[in-house]
């Protein structure tokens, strides 16, 4: 069936309905957060850092006990109540700001509360796929989630600089309310899933989530590949607004122009990702993918030679569609040979190892400019660590699935072949 004709039906409308909501908010939290961080809290680099590992310490800290749990609750019941506390943290940022008692330490308490909410909803989101929609649905799936990820970071930017301009830190009550209409669309899909983990324990579930990972030689590489890609990508992230504010001195309104010109590149690649799938396999795509996602990177090299903005632009556009292509092929991938009940614990094992490093990735770029600004000036500073972070997924993170497409043709064969030896065996007897 072509992907235009597979129907992913009502509940899986809703789950996406509120999370192209929810994800707008989010670009507008990712703008505003470091943005006030850097011209109204006046934070250092260090600080930038820091608040940017928060964003993602709860992973390696809960991941694997998020799992396990997501794996025993009701998953509809599980996702809401993470919206529901995402939305009430976010609310109390401009609540301090209003008060009078907005600091870098509350906006870092806040940023990892929020990411510990998310840990469980990123979980519990996966697994939801796999209970909503069917094996040849789910390409089409992610697609989808995708190009409105995609296309929110094109409007997401955009809004959240105008936001900021007219609102300053009380835009992110923008981001607050994008938590309750997804929990709103979830509330309204029928009882699914849940539940699958009751019957083992947690230990032998946590067993089976590295093992499903480990033993299979297809989704070992993808794990290795996207912890190598996420040593450097987080990097590059934290660093670029730094680089833009404080190294190129691009205004709030030019850089939220620039980031949402650039991820039409994205959308782009999201809308054709199902295509680019189908035309060379998912496996094959995979390599290329996260190659050229690092070595656009390099970039940034050319600003200020030539206009940062449309420096930035242009490298960021292809750095965002290269991705996209790396996120659907993998997930599609790892969806096909993971067994629908053990989605959870598979998914939150490799949040584990895949994730756990982004933290300290985050907060070492933020050390290295730091450390860099005196001898070299905040431009270099910031230039050279995201050139040095990109370089590791260009030489590196490519490896491991380089022969991915290899191992599935190999097994496609075998199965081809056992198969049709079972029917000589049958014609014979």
């Amino acid at each position: 069936m072509s992907a235009a004709k597979i129907r992913l039906g009502r509940d899986f409308n809703l789950l996406w309905a509120g999370q192209t909501v929810s994800y707008v908010g989010d670009k507008v939290n990712m703008f505003v957060v470091p943005t006030v961080m850097i011209l109204f809290l006046d934070a250092s680099a260090f600080q930038v850092g820091l608040v940017g590992m928060a964003q993602w310490v709860a992973i390696p800290l809960l991941s694997l006990v998020a799992g396990v749990l997501v794996d025993r609750w009701n998953l509809r019941s599980t996702l809401i109540w993470c919206d529901v506390i995402r939305f009430a943290v976010i609310l109390m940022l401009p609540v301090a700001y209003w008060l009078d008692v907005l600091s870098v330490p509350l906006v870092w308490g806040s940023v990892a509360v929020v990411s510990a909410a998310s840990v469980f909803f990123n979980i519990g989101y996966t697994a939801t796929i796999s209970a909503i929609t069917t094996g040849e649905g789910r390409v089409k799936a992610y697609s989808n989630m995708e190009t409105s990820r995609t296309t929110s970071e094109v409007v997401g930017p955009a809004i959240a600089s105008g936001l900021y301009q007219l609102m300053g830190v009380a835009s992110l009550l923008v981001d607050a309310v994008t938590y309750l209409l997804s929990a709103a669309g979830i509330r309204a899909m029928r009882p699914y899933g849940g539940g699958a983990g009751r019957s083992q324990s947690m230990r032998t579930r946590l067993k089976r989530g590295f093992l499903l990972n480990w033993n299979d030689r297809v989704l070992r590489g993808t794990m290795l590949a996207t912890l190598l890609s996420n040593i450097g990508g987080p990097i590059f992230v934290v660093v670029m607004p730094i680089l833009a504010y404080r190294g190129l001195n691009l205004s709030v309104g030019v850089f939220g122009t620039v980031m949402s010109v650039a991820a039409l590149g994205a959308v782009g690649g999201a809308l054709l990702a199902q295509r680019v799938s189908r035309w060379f396999g998912a496996a094959r795509v995979m390599p290329w993918a996260i190659f050229l996602h690092s070595f656009v990177g390099l970039g940034v090299l050319l600003a200020p030679a030539l206009p940062a903005a449309i420096v930035l632009g242009a490298t960021l556009t292809c750095y965002g569609m290269t991705m996209v292509w790396y996120n659907i092929s993998t997930a599609a991938i790892r969806q096909a040979r993971v067994p629908a009940e053990d989605q959870a614990v598979s998914h939150a094992a490799f949040r584990t190892v895949t994730w756990g490093i982004i933290p300290l990735a985050a907060l070492f770029g933020g050390i290295v400019v730091e450390q860099l600004d005196g001898p070299l000036g905040i431009l270099d500073a910031a230039k050279y660590t995201m050139v040095g972070a990109t370089l590791i997924g260009t030489f590196l993170a490519w490896i491991p699935i380089a022969g991915s497409q290899r191992r599935l043709d190999r097994e496609k064969a075998a199965a081809e072949a056992l198969a049709a030896d079972g029917e000589e065996k049958v014609s014979a007897t």
